[in-house]
């Protein structure tokens, strides 16, 4: 498709996050760069109207067409962001308003590709456009979608995925990332990587939007669970099993298991291993500790351990995670006694 221009239309409604629309053109404005004049992206901001409308941050942008007059076009690739409100409690709500999920069914039908960005996923989902396809969207609502659209296979960690032409992104950065892949897919991996240079930035990240969620979010439960968790909380450093905490809730071995699976759907288990990386994340960020002191205050056995669990949880090591999250000071060098010497000392994965 050399010498040709690529036809990009991104939806535009009020409420809508602003680096949902803004973000994609910077990522194939710089293409121009790195590409013959003649070939590269098109892009236009579509809206109900030409009024300006505001987006979530208050700014507020101008559409250069209807659309109406976007769906008499062909469409190389319709982008779709998406907004959000947030409750009391700071819970994120995915909006779908009817009126743009009605748009986005029509501008489907003249896209040769469709993108969702972030929580656009939620509008794509409910337009039908994901039935039956694996896809993401930012962390903090794939509960709502999987549980809004339940012939959706939906992963919260991958920064995106592609379902043959329909491709969802995570949030809110990781259109950049989306962005990247589908210049990478349109003319190559060596123009995407220039462009990401230029961005400053990893044509693909290390690692999935798990390691920037969070992994134990407030739930609702019964005050014995309530109680369990606070217990768990404040003995974390001890080597914590099933029949301890049964013993505390005064219940046997299998009903603790029943209960934490009702209550929270895991295994008491897997909530204590959460709970310990929830607490070693916050020393990584906030501390120079070593590994073998975070490992010890959390209740990893060793750092090995400690190791395993970032990598099941996070899919990433600790160092890793320091390097990228810590509050101040330098990068962390791993040395023997680190990350790389564990690992390869104990054989974890």
């Amino acid at each position: 498709m050399s010498g040709t221009e690529r036809f990009i239309v991104v939806l535009l409604f009020d409420g809508v996050d602003l680096l949902d629309v803004t973000g994609p053109p910077e990522v194939f404005s710089l293409l121009r760069r790195e590409v013959d004049d003649a070939t590269g992206y098109r892009v236009v901001l579509a809206g109900e109207t030409m009024d300006p409308v505001t987006t979530a941050a208050g700014v507020r942008v101008l559409p250069d067409t209807t659309f109406q007059e976007a769906s008499r076009k062909s469409i190389d690739t319709l982008l779709v962001p998406g907004s959000v409100e947030v409750d009391a409690q700071g819970r994120a709500h995915a909006l779908t308003d009817p009126t743009v999920v009605h748009w986005v069914k029509t501008l489907a039908g003249r896209s040769r590709r469709i993108a969702s960005v972030c929580v656009g996923a939620h509008l794509l989902a409910a337009a039908g456009l994901l039935d039956g396809r694996r896809a993401t969207t930012h962390w903090s609502t794939a509960q709502q979608l999987a549980a809004d659209h339940p012939s959706i296979e939906v992963d919260a960690d991958p920064i995106f995925i592609r379902d043959r032409e329909v491709w969802t992104g995570a949030g809110i950065t990781a259109c950049l990332d989306l962005s990247l892949a589908l210049v990478a897919e349109d003319f190559g991996e060596a123009v995407a990587l220039r462009v990401a240079r230029q961005l400053v930035m990893y044509l693909k990240r290390p690692s999935g939007q798990s390691q920037f969620s969070v992994p134990i979010e407030p739930v609702s439960t019964t005050r014995r669970m309530d109680d369990l968790r606070h217990y768990i909380t404040r003995n974390l450093a001890e080597q914590l099993t099933v029949a301890d905490l049964a013993a505390h809730a005064h219940v046997s071995d299998r009903q603790l298991t029943r209960i934490f699976k009702t209550e929270l759907g895991m295994t008491p288990a897997a909530y204590l291993e959460s709970a310990r990386v929830e607490v070693a994340r916050n020393q990584l960020e906030s501390t120079d500790d070593t590994l073998e002191r975070v490992a010890s205050a959390c209740g990893f056995n060793t750092t090995a351990t400690l190791i395993r669990a970032f990598r099941r949880k996070l899919h990433t090591t600790p160092t890793e995670y320091r390097n990228r999250f810590r509050h101040s000071g330098g990068p962390v060098v791993e040395t023997p006694d680190d990350d790389a010497g564990r690992l390869g000392g104990q054989g974890a994965p």
